[in-house]
């Protein structure tokens, strides 16, 4: 009974125990590689025992039988070694290149393996620990660049807690500073508007008081003029004479009246009051065509707080990101302009090298600057206008002080004026092409400033 289980097991192709069988609408199940072998090689997808035809989507998992015969075949050999053949127990001693499986010389033979190819089971072996040693390494690569992917994620977090601590004290800082301001000059309106309170005060109080006096003094004769006039007749004709002097010799009295300007001038102190302090405050701060951006600047330099002013420092730990440039002691702007004139004074005094000028933004930053870079620079004394790739010009100037660019995208062109004598210096056009940034290299530890612009404020 048990051998004629054992038979049901195998496939009716290779005549060996069923591996992923299948199962047709025939009901008959063969080995999945076995049937499409078989009807690789007919015309007509037909079962190969009652010849059934059957399409390719119709043989579907038998997952009865396939459960059944790895419990036999785990009864049958339950101790089975991993180099051996657990069908018919030989030695594993060669590797079918069609099934991908280790074989024994009885399974070359049998029909399953018919017409297959196979190689010695050590090469096979050593060519696939090969190919698995180069997938593994390429793996280990890829986890040695995630790991550094992981610290330069880690260091940017930091450096993000860091701007961000930094960043919130300068705020805190400037307005701060806007606060004094604001409370100072609220002070000094408060106090003139007490002043003239004061002032307009003691006005009226010296009016009222010289009232008050006139008033007794009237009301004094009023009362005197009032019991002489009860007296008898005779009394009163007698005194008459003494009595119109008295009333004509009291001091004449005009109409009390308001003098103009007695109340507070309101309109004064609350007309415009927004912008008459806003006007004031131009003193207290100052604004610069161009603000330097950190996130592009070379660990090599150090910025100031209002990210105007740049010089070159020890080498600092900062994040490799996409913004920064490598390379080079350089810094961008923190605007690109795309159209329309701009213009920015650069002050290069006491510089003995420097280079000023605008990148395109498609410009690679992590290797050549040069294809993308329009540049005035100071070398070796002289002083030269650089086009890309590495065209130069050397122009005829010997000091320069303060370095104006103006830029216009309209007309595609930068030109180079010294800002003192406003001498040209040098002009490139139809040249520029997309977004440029304004560009500074500073190799000195002398600061390297953008001046600020003189700041009108007008009424029409």
């Amino acid at each position: 009974m048990a051998h004629r289980a054992e038979e049901d097991l195998h496939c009716p192709v290779c005549m060996e125990i069923f591996r992923d069988p299948v199962i047709l609408p025939c009901s008959h199940s063969f080995c999945k590689n076995c049937l499409q072998s078989w009807w690789a090689e007919k015309d007509i997808r037909q079962c190969p025992l009652c010849k059934d035809v059957s399409n390719k989507k119709d043989a579907l998992c038998n997952l009865a039988l396939k459960n059944l015969c790895q419990t036999f075949l785990s009864e049958r050999a339950p101790s089975a070694r991993a180099d051996v053949c657990y069908v018919h127990g030989e030695k594993l001693k060669l590797f079918c290149l069609q099934h991908e499986e280790p074989v024994c010389l009885v399974c070359r033979d049998s029909d399953r393996h018919k017409d297959h190819r196979f190689k010695p089971l050590d090469e096979a072996a050593l060519q696939h620990k090969t190919e698995l040693r180069d997938a593994l390494r390429a793996l280990q690569d890829k986890m040695k660049l995630f790991s550094q992917f992981k610290e330069k994620f880690h260091q940017t977090a930091e450096h993000i807690k860091v701007q961000t601590r930094l960043t919130g004290v300068q705020i805190k800082e400037g307005f701060k500073k806007l606060h004094r301001f604001l409370e100072e000059e609220e002070k000094l309106r408060l106090a003139a508007l007490m002043e003239e309170e004061q002032q307009k005060s003691r006005v009226m109080k010296h009016k009222m008081e010289a009232l008050k006096a006139a008033m007794v003094a009237l009301l004094d004769t009023i009362k005197t003029t009032e019991e002489e006039l009860r007296a008898s007749d005779v009394s009163v004709l007698l005194k008459y004479r003494t009595i119109v002097e008295r009333v004509q010799h009291c001091p004449p009295l005009d109409d009390p009246q308001l003098v103009p300007g007695a109340l507070i001038d309101q309109a004064k102190h609350l007309g415009n009051l927004g912008f008459n302090i806003w006007t004031k405050m131009k003193d207290q701060v100052s604004f610069t065509p161009v603000i330097l951006d950190p996130n592009t600047a070379s660990p090599e330099l150090v910025l100031s707080e209002d990210l105007t002013t740049v010089r070159c420092g020890r080498k600092r730990q900062l994040p490799e990101n996409p913004e920064r440039i490598t390379g080079f002691c350089s810094v961008l702007g923190s605007e690109a302009f795309g159209s329309g004139t701009h213009s920015w004074v650069v002050c290069v005094e006491n510089q003995s090298r420097w280079e000023l000028g605008v990148l395109q933004e498609s410009a690679q930053r992590k290797r050549d600057l040069w294809s993308g870079l329009w540049r005035v620079q100071l070398c070796d004394g002289k002083h030269q206008a650089i086009s890309p790739p590495r065209t130069s010009v050397l122009l005829a100037v010997e000091e320069l002080r303060r370095v104006r660019v103006d830029l216009d995208l309209n007309k595609k062109s930068v030109a180079f004026f010294d800002a003192e004598t406003n001498e040209h210096l040098h002009t490139f056009t139809d040249a520029l092409t997309g977004r440029v940034f304004p560009y500074i290299w500073t190799g000195s530890e002398v600061p390297f400033r953008i001046l600020p612009l003189h700041i009108h404020v007008s009424t029409l």
